[in-house]
């Protein structure tokens, strides 16, 4: 925490010391070490005498941030008055956004709880003169508190308050208007040398001797970048019974596998980091690899992306190609960061065995070392190193001699059986019909099979592997039975050797 200013206004003071105890009205301002996304009574975003709420019920106040030569000040209007209030304390993460709310005149709803001698600020909303919502200046406002509130990495601490906003109302920043501000009020959540990238590419935007072309590329680049939440690298413990449930909701069996996937992220609860090695899930077709890789994203309650492989027919396009082409766009790896909104995710690889060991730049797969190893991953059109340690990769892949030895060293490598006669009915029943019939809009009564015809369906499937033949055969059964109610008016359907037969030959 070396070098976090704490900022008390009362004394106009500022130290490198961060007081361990929650925020008190004595004036002293709290800097979190933890990354909450909300504030809460005891790590406030900043507070205010008690005086300022009055002896009014309403749990918000309206007005407007001053900025005087010493320290910051909220005029409250009530009663068709104002009444400017000094704030005693505050966290520093928001200083520059409440500077620039000041500066640009926004008219703030504060979302307070109130103490014997304090208000707690916990929220803030942009209203318009009516006090209303106003949505494109709200829009913003939350976006940057929710880069602010989880700047620094930690655990997460609820709040009760339900005026909550939504991933739709949240802002995209598209434009030099949008950057410029987002980087005055909230530039610090950026890692060091992504900021200096950032304010790099300001200065081409800006410049009018550089080419539309050139502009154009900053521009995306800008847009990409700034609209990822980069977080730190600290990942709260997990519960390893809940994991556990997790895992046997989606997957039936496979104990071992499991207990083999919990032991290797169960680090995380002692390092607070992710685990040296990410997970490679070795198998056959359709025995649900790509079912545990999103249970795990689950479970440390990461986004996560997929990058099919066998699609990848150069490097390039993971490492994505210089701006000095006119069609130049960033690689995958890059794409997948902004479509998660987020430095931290799970990065789901799918058929790692299949990436094209013949393309002319050499393997593709080959490029994704650097991303394994939390490096840092380059891209070409970004022309920045991308800090890797907020991903955990999982892989996929059938056939683990076409994986290259450094690729292969580079995960915990979990090789998955194939489901047993018995092991396979019991997922019919439990999973893969029921799954069907409730995509359908049937009930489990409604569609039944008996257990010589099942033995039947799996005796068709016998030279398959996986079970996702099988949730096409449920898929056939249901329709049919679907039909047959509809049309015969049945109240259910119970499915025989014989009627399944039929129905297979058809």
């Amino acid at each position: 925490m070396a070098g976090d200013r704490v900022f008390d206004f009362q004394s106009d003071n500022a130290s490198d010391t961060v007081p361990a105890a929650p925020l008190s009205p004595a004036g002293s301002c709290l800097f979190l070490n933890q990354a909450n996304e909300t504030a809460s009574a005891a790590y406030p975003i900043f507070t205010l005498s008690a005086a300022a709420a009055g002896n009014t019920a309403s749990h918000h106040l309206y007005g407007s941030f001053l900025h005087p030569s010493k320290g910051l000040l909220f005029q409250i209007e009530k009663n068709g008055t104002a009444e400017s209030w000094p704030l005693l304390s505050i966290d520093s993460r928001f200083v520059d956004l409440i500077r620039h709310l000041g500066e640009n005149h926004y008219r703030i709803r504060l979302s307070i709880k109130k103490g014997d001698s304090a208000c707690s600020v916990l929220k803030m909303r942009a209203v318009d003169a009516s006090l209303s919502i106003a949505p494109s200046r709200d829009a913003f406002l939350q976006f940057v508190l929710s880069r602010l509130f989880l700047s620094h990495p930690a655990d997460r601490i609820e709040d009760d308050e339900t005026d909550t906003v939504s991933p739709e109302d949240t802002a995209i920043l598209r434009d030099i208007h949008d950057f410029s501000t987002f980087l005055c009020c909230a530039g610090n959540t950026l890692p060091k040398n992504i900021r200096t990238w950032a304010e790099r590419n300001m200065t081409i935007i800006r410049q009018n001797t550089v080419s539309p072309e050139e502009r154009r590329h900053a521009q995306r680049a800008l847009s990409m970048m700034l609209n990822i939440q980069w977080k730190g690298s600290y990942f709260p413990s997990i519960d390893p019974i809940k994991a556990r449930q997790i895992l046997d909701e989606e997957l039936y069996g496979l104990d071992r596998v499991k207990q083999r996937i919990i032991e290797t992220i169960i680090q995380i609860n002692r390092t607070h980091t992710l685990p040296a090695y990410g997970l490679l899930l070795v198998g056959p077709a359709g025995i649900g690899k790509s079912q545990i890789a999103y249970s795990v994203a689950r479970i440390l309650h990461l986004p996560w992306t997929t990058l099919d492989m066998s699609a990848i027919r150069d490097a390039e396009s993971l490492t994505g190609s210089p701006r000095l082409y006119t069609n130049a766009k960033p690689g995958r790896i890059m794409e997948a960061y902004s479509e998660a909104h987020s430095s931290n995710l799970v990065f789901i690889i799918n058929e790692l065995d299949k990436a094209d060991h013949d393309a002319t730049n050499g393997n593709p797969a080959d490029a994704l070392l650097t991303l394994l190893d939390n490096l840092g991953f380059t891209d070409n059109y970004m022309e920045c190193t991308i800090p890797t340690d907020g991903v955990y990769p999982i892989a996929t892949a059938n056939d683990l001699d076409r994986i290259s030895a450094p690729l292969r060293s580079r995960f915990a490598i979990i090789h998955i059986p194939d489901y047993t006669q018995e092991e396979k009915m019991v997922i019919f029943r439990k999973f893969s019909l029921p799954k069907v019939l409730s995509r359908m809009g049937m009930t489990s009564e409604e569609c039944q099979i008996t257990d010589e015809a099942l033995r039947f369906v799996l005796s068709a499937y016998a030279d398959t592997t996986g079970v996702r033949d099988l949730e096409q055969a449920a898929e056939h059964l249901a329709a049919n039975a679907l039909y047959q109610i509809e049309t015969k008016h049945l109240s259910h359907v119970l499915f025989d050797t014989e009627h399944v037969k039929q129905l297979m030959d058809m």
